[in-house]
């Protein structure tokens, strides 16, 4: 589904760049425009969601100002089915009083949702939940096929109930596309984390490794589960006047590598400035220069990192499935007409679960919970 972005980061739709650098001596100067001749390989307006390179396949931030729910976790206004809005304060979704998305099915790729604030009630076809959110990931492989819901309960009815995070869609190489479904949550605390330049640049590490950090285990059949595909997902937060290197990716050019800029009033990458909301695609065997200025920036400037080695073959994608031949896709239709990839075993489509029900996650009939208990419902390592 194409999840559209909210109003927060959809400050300017053009593309502005400019080749003007801070005030480097001779010698650096020359360097980095020499570098950045040869870093930034193509630049493009950000779309929404956001274009993506192999081995990804969508990626979309949702921001979502979601108020004081009213005891029963709705939302004050009610939904149409398809409530996509960007320039409301916050969306329903396909949600009708809790926002979010029920039951619907996926075949064929793996969903990382990567949250930064807010709940995420989790149910699916195989039995498995779970509630998570203020910094946890939730890592699915649908592979053969598998149903999911994903609401967004408004668990605080004493306050708001903002909602931050990241969904992105990993593809599976034709080998694993029929692989039993998979799920696994990891939790805000092991999700590791790396800060440098003295504090003013944060990096969440939600798959590979960045600056000493590294992403915890993907499900087995995933193609980041190989360290030779070089796959990373790196979450970096600069405060005014930050300056950072991303190093160089170990699968060199091979690799492919984006740069997302969605958030903030400007940056420079590999010694170009961007003050608008960009797509940087960059040559991953070299590495590239980030900052941010110290005077102007207003406020945290939020950029994104997509990498990993491609897979290299035919995507066939329609609606929720993604394989490598139509033939594939009218037979993932044909499947999930007749076996529903193992039915819905919940009793609502858009299962949500009770209001004080702490963070937890059920996989295979073993239920674990997540950190702070009842507390961490008002967050745990929120970013």
């Amino acid at each position: 589904r194409a999840l559209p972005s909210a109003r927060h980061f959809l400050a300017d739709p053009g593309l502005r760049t400019s080749l003007k650098l801070r005030c480097f001596r001779p010698r650096q100067r020359t360097d980095i425009v020499a570098m950045s001749a040869t870093v930034v390989r193509k630049v493009s307006g950000l779309q929404f969601p956001f274009q993506t390179p192999d081995p990804f396949l969508f990626c979309v931030y949702h921001y979502d100002e979601y108020p004081a729910g009213d005891g029963k976790m709705r939302a004050p206004k009610r939904g149409n089915g398809a409530d996509f809005d960007p320039n409301a304060p916050y969306r329903m979704y396909h949600g009708e009083r809790v926002p979010g998305f029920p039951q619907h099915p996926h075949r064929g790729f793996e969903t990382v949702t990567a949250t930064m604030k807010g709940i995420v009630d989790h149910t699916d076809s195989l039995g498995n939940a779970g509630r998570y959110g203020h910094g946890d990931v939730q890592w699915m492989t649908a592979g053969s096929g598998i149903v999911h819901g994903e609401m967004f309960p408004l668990v605080h009815d004493d306050g708001d109930n903002h909602l931050r995070l990241f969904q992105i869609w990993l593809n599976l190489p034709s080998a694993k596309k029929m692989a039993k479904p998979a799920f696994v949550m990891h939790w805000a605390p092991d999700v590791q984390r790396a800060t440098v330049d003295n504090g003013n640049v944060q990096a969440v590490v939600w798959a590979g490794t960045l600056f000493g950090a590294k992403g915890q285990p993907p499900p087995p059949d995933s193609w980041a589960h190989d360290d030779a595909n070089d796959v990373g997902i790196y979450f970096l937060t600069c405060a005014p006047g930050a300056s950072v290197t991303l190093p160089a990716a170990k699968g060199g050019a091979s690799t492919n590598r984006t740069l997302y800029f969605f958030e903030g009033e400007r940056v420079e990458v590999g010694g170009k400035v961007f003050s608008s909301k960009s797509a940087i695609d960059l040559d991953a065997s070299i590495e590239c220069a980030i900052s941010v200025p110290a005077a102007g920036a207003g406020k945290e400037t939020l950029l994104l990192v997509l990498q990993g080695k491609p897979i290299g073959e035919p995507v066939a994608q329609h609606g929720p499935f993604v394989m490598n031949t139509r033939a594939e896709i009218q037979q993932a239709f044909s499947d999930y007409q007749q076996t529903r990839f193992g039915g819905w075993p919940w009793p609502d489509d858009a299962m949500t679960f009770p209001k004080n029900k702490p963070r937890f996650a059920l996989v295979d009939g073993v239920e674990t919970f997540g950190p702070g208990g009842m507390p961490g419902l008002k967050g745990h390592h929120e970013l």
